[in-house]
């Protein structure tokens, strides 16, 4: 008796997650900027809130947002690759030892707040190093410190 053997492979989707989107990892407090259509209208909305999860793949990846209005808790996930995400801003770090902070859903407002995550010196400076490469912080002209001496020698010359 043959026996074929089917291998069966799956089709590999190449989604490019945006390179905009900054370092996010759960804890992290966000404000998210996507497009909602609304009739035959389409507007930019801003969800600000608390990571609670962040999931990498091939696909992107995706993160939920966790947000109380009103007392109402509200999570929203949005794929990274999704063309209707505009940008994600990074407001704060906080400072958690967990992957996926679903117990922040049964703690009061006052018990959900995390303590903030300090920077290390080398991430400040490739941060800064990032920055200045893509062209957000320029670098001061030699002829501008040049003239801000000279202001502060006429001022002590006074």
């Amino acid at each position: 008796m043959d026996t074929d053997v089917i291998t069966k492979t799956k089709a590999k989707t190449k989604t490019k997650a945006k390179s905009k989107i900054p370092q996010i990892s759960p804890g992290d407090t966000v404000k998210v900027s996507f497009k909602v259509k609304e009739a035959n209208k389409e507007r930019v909305q801003t969800l600000s809130g608390l990571v609670v999860r962040a999931r990498k793949g091939a696909g992107g990846g995706n993160i939920t947002v966790r947000r109380v209005t009103y007392g109402i808790g509200v999570e929203h996930t949005f794929p990274l690759s999704s063309p209707l995400l505009e940008k994600i801003e990074v407001v704060r770090h906080g400072k958690v030892r967990r992957a996926k902070l679903y117990y922040i859903r049964r703690l009061s407002a006052r018990e959900a707040r995390l303590k903030e995550r300090r920077e290390t010196m080398a991430e400040k400076a490739a941060a800064l190093e990032a920055a200045s490469a893509e062209g957000e912080i320029e670098e001061p002209a030699a002829e501008q410190i040049a003239d801000e001496e000279e202001v502060e020698e006429v001022k002590e010359a006074e």
